[in-house]
């Protein structure tokens, strides 16, 4: 009989794997499937969104504007979708609006301890694009249409982890 414990982050642990003894019985074993731990050390670059990190990093949130048709985005790009020209930094207000939002009941590895969570849309009065981010301070368990147009403020991690999720927004 396999003794089962309680779901974990790590995956179920087993103990006792059954062997029939029959071997003529092997073939209906059910696949054992453990899980290994696998570390690898990446080397990456942010390359041209590195000026974005190196703002949460300083509790600013930039975007990107293009100098030639003004079209202005709350997710940096390095060219403008519009007319492709080179766009330029500019510094985002830490105040906007709830756009919209949706209650993540899953989500990876590193958000699983907070499910459920919200993410929102935020967006920026002279900004033609959104910022998709974490709105904390509100009931993930009681979802309300009354957030859409919420006046919220952007909060950042005192101490950077050079992720998106450096930054977060909150209720006015």
């Amino acid at each position: 009989m396999i003794k089962k414990l309680p779901e974990t982050l790590d995956g179920s642990v087993l103990f006792n794997v059954p062997l029939p003894a029959d071997l003529a019985g092997l073939n209906e074993l059910a696949p054992i499937i453990i899980k290994q731990h696998y570390a690898v050390d990446y080397l990456h670059t942010f390359g041209q969104d590195s000026p974005f990190f190196a703002g949460l990093a300083n509790g600013k949130l930039l975007g990107t504007e293009c100098p030639q048709c003004g079209y202005r985005y709350g997710t940096p790009k390095g060219h403008c979708t519009q007319c492709g020209a080179r766009t330029r930094w500019f510094e985002l207000p830490q105040e906007g609006q709830v756009h919209t939002f949706t209650v993540c009941y899953f989500g990876s590895e590193e958000f699983l301890p907070d499910c459920p969570f919200v993410l929102a849309l935020i967006e920026w009065e002279g900004v033609n694009t959104l910022f998709l981010t974490r709105l904390l301070g509100v009931d993930p368990q009681a979802p309300s249409l009354d957030w859409v147009g919420m006046p919220v403020r952007a909060r950042f991690r005192r101490n950077s982890k050079f992720k998106p999720t450096d930054v977060y927004f909150v209720p006015r």
